[in-house]
């Protein structure tokens, strides 16, 4: 058997992208021939797809498209943020959110059924994942069309996405509105968006906190609906302040209000956001590492 040199391993790693002990052990399997390791890795991506699947993918990015009336948000996500700024990965972000412009489809397992490439979404999912070694998944999306138009914001390298469907007002009011969002980060357009189970939490960690004031009942209940009124002016679009307000009290309903215009929807999303992420001990894993050589 000839002998592996470093040299093979870049060149094959260089044509497949494939990690560089999966290109190793692919050459010495085939006896140092470079045609028949590349063979090799291409029979293993496939596996290595479904060996990948139950890692935790808590980092990537949101992609947004908008053509006139309609737009596209979606966020893929993978398992490391240097994966997140890998030419393939963005280009496949970016076909899939082209690809949710052409065709209205109503779940992610849907998505990954459209044709891309020479297969399916998920089939060139599958192959990037051999190609990188990173799990790779299509967490969500939407599909929209605007009553208005549509104004969109990146932040943070892509990590927040905002995609705003603004009716009337002015480019720069659309601006400002979207990144307002990023910053703030509302949970609904108004009161009415708001989940229920999250309202009658605050009701009762408030009268919990208000009952330990000893003060009269009618006095707790207005304690009790105050504190539930400022939780859904923080978490709501139009009763929260505008971040650019000069007077630090304007908000962003009375900035409509003022410009003429109104707010259709809005969405935000944010990468991970819910995911539990994996913490990992690097200095450990090296010392482990050390300790089984």
């Amino acid at each position: 058997m000839s002998e592996i040199s470093a040299a093979m391993v870049k060149e094959l790693r260089e044509k497949t992208d494939a990690p560089m002990m999966e290109c190793k052990k692919a050459l010495t399997e085939a006896g140092g021939d470079l045609a028949k390791a590349e063979e090799i890795l291409r029979v293993r991506l496939g596996s290595k797809a479904s060996k990948a699947a139950a890692r935790v993918t808590a980092e990537g990015i949101v992609s947004i498209l908008v053509e006139g009336k309609l737009a596209s948000i979606l966020e893929v996500n993978c398992e490391t943020d240097f994966v997140a700024k890998n030419d393939d990965f963005l280009a496949l972000a970016q076909d899939v959110a082209r690809l949710l412009l052409q065709h209205d489809v109503p779940s992610v397992e849907s998505l990954l059924a459209l044709p891309l490439a020479d297969g399916t979404v998920d089939s060139v999912r599958a192959g990037l994942i051999g190609k990188i070694g990173e799990n790779i998944t299509l967490r969500r999306f939407e599909r929209k069309e605007a009553a208005g138009q549509f104004y969109s914001y990146i932040h943070g390298g892509s990590k927040i996405g905002v995609l705003l469907d603004l009716v009337g007002g002015d480019e720069a009011l659309g601006r400002d509105l979207a990144m307002h969002i990023a910053a703030s980060k509302p949970k609904a357009l108004d009161a009415s968006g708001v989940d229920a189970a999250s309202i009658e939490t605050e009701r009762r960690v408030a009268a919990e906190k208000a009952a330990e004031s000893g003060k009269p009942a009618d006095i707790v209940s207005k304690m009790v609906d105050g504190a539930v009124a400022k939780f859904l002016k923080d978490v709501t679009l139009l009763g929260q302040v505008f971040v650019k307000a000069e007077d630090g009290k304007q908000t962003i309903e009375q900035l409509l209000k003022a410009k003429g215009a109104r707010i259709n929807s809005f969405t935000l999303y944010i990468v991970g956001e819910g995911i539990e992420k994996k913490v990992t001990d690097f200095a450990a894993e090296v010392a482990a590492a050390a300790a089984a050589a």
